[in-house]
C-alpha cells in the first residue's frame, strides 16, 4: 500500500493539468493520484480520462474552489498522508520521497520548495507577519506553515483538528490549516529537496479583485478562528477603519484591496460568515494543547 494519496484540485486546468501529471507518474515513491475536478467545461475529463497514469477522479458538481475540492477529496483518503498539489505544477522526481522522509514524529506538515519556472525560489513554506498575513518564507528554516500548492500532511491529524476550510474556497486555506496544527501542538518543516516547479498564477490572476477579495476576507476570517482575540479584533478594526477612511485619502495605493467598494465587500462577507468562525474558534481552542498568544509571541513578525 502507499503511504501517500496526491490530491490534485483542478478547474479548467487543460493548459498544464497534463505536466502535472506526467510529473506525477515519474515519482520515485508509490502513490494514489486523486484529481478533484471542480466542474471543469474546458476538455479536462477527457484529458483526465485519457491520461496513462489512470488518475482516480472525484468531479464536483460545480466549483467549489481548491480549499472546497481539498475539503471533499478528504472522506475519499485512505492513505496515512494526504499531499496537496496545485495542478500548475510539476515536482520533481524525487519530491514526494523527500516529503514523506522529513515526516518525522511530532510533525504534521511538511512543506516544499516551490519554483518559478526559472528556477528561483517562489517559497520554503510561509511566515507569520506581524498583522496576520501569511508571506511566502524564501528562505531555509523552521517555516509557520506551508504553501498549499505543495505539501504532505498527516491523514489523520488533519481530520482531527478540523479538516480544511471549504468556506474559503481559495487561498489561506493553507496557513489556517497550519496555524491549527501547530495550535494542537503539532510541528510544520520544510523539505528543501521536495522541489516543485509552479506556474503561479496560471489557475487563478494574483492581483486581479476577486484575487484580493478572497485573500482579505478569508485572513479575517483566518484571524477569527486562531489568533488571540486581541489580534482579531484589532485586525478587523483596522481594515474597517482605512476602509471608512479611503475616500478621505489622495495617496490610494493602485492595488484592487484598496478599492473601497471591494473592501466594503470584504466586511460584509466577513460578517456573514462570523457566526461560522466564532463556532470554529470555540472548537480549535477545545483542541489546542498551545495557547494562542504564546504560538502569536513565538512566530508573528519572524
Amino acid at each position: 500500500m502507499p503511504a501517500t494519496t496526491v490530491v490534485v484540485v483542478t478547474w479548467r486546468g487543460a493548459a498544464h493539468l497534463t505536466d502535472c501529471l506526467d510529473a506525477l507518474a515519474a515519482q520515485d515513491r508509490p502513490h494514489r493520484t486523486l484529481v478533484v475536478d471542480n466542474a471543469s467545461d474546458d476538455g479536462s475529463a477527457r484529458l483526465l480520462a485519457e491520461h496513462p497514469s489512470r488518475p482516480e477522479v472525484l468531479r464536483l458538481p460545480r466549483n467549489a474552489g481548491y480549499a472546497g475540492g481539498l475539503a471533499a477529496a478528504l472522506s475519499a483518503v485512505d492513505t496515512e498522508y494526504v499531499a496537496w498539489l496545485n495542478d500548475d505544477a510539476a515536482p520533481q522526481p524525487g519530491w514526494l520521497a523527500a516529503l514523506e522522509d522529513a515526516m518525522r514524529p511530532g510533525v504534521a506538515a511538511v512543506a516544499s520548495r516551490l519554483e518559478y519556472p526559472d528556477g528561483s525560489a517562489q517559497s520554503l513554506g510561509v511566515r507569520l507577519t506581524a498583522d496576520g498575513h501569511g508571506a511566502d518564507l524564501l528562505s531555509t528554516g523552521e517555516p509557520f506553515g506551508f504553501c498549499g500548492g505543495a505539501a504532505l500532511l498527516r491523514t489523520d491529524v488533519l481530520r482531527a483538528e478540523g479538516s480544511v476550510p471549504a468556506g474559503f474556497f481559495c487561498y489561506y486555506e493553507d496557513t489556517d490549516t497550519a496555524w491549527r496544527l501547530r495550535l494542537a501542538g503539532w510541528d510544520v518543516v520544510v523539505a528543501p529537496d521536495a522541489v516543485a516547479r509552479h506556474r503561479h498564477g496560471a489557475s487563478t490572476r494574483p492581483g486581479s479583485a476577486l484575487f484580493h477579495r478572497w485573500n482579505e476576507r478569508n485572513r479575517l476570517l483566518m484571524l477569527v478562528r486562531c489568533a488571540p482575540a486581541i489580534v482579531a479584533a484589532r485586525e478587523l478594526a483596522r481594515f474597517a477603519a482605512i476602509t471608512v477612511l479611503l475616500p478621505l485619502r489622495r495617496d490610494v495605493p493602485a492595488a484592487a484591496n484598496f478599492r473601497a467598494g471591494l473592501r466594503v465587500r470584504v466586511l460584509a462577507e466577513t460578517a456573514a460568515r462570523l457566526p461560522a468562525a466564532l463556532w470554529a474558534r470555540a472548537g480549535i481552542g477545545r483542541r489546542a494543547s498551545v495557547r494562542r498568544g504564546v504560538l502569536w509571541r513565538r512566530w508573528a513578525g519572524r
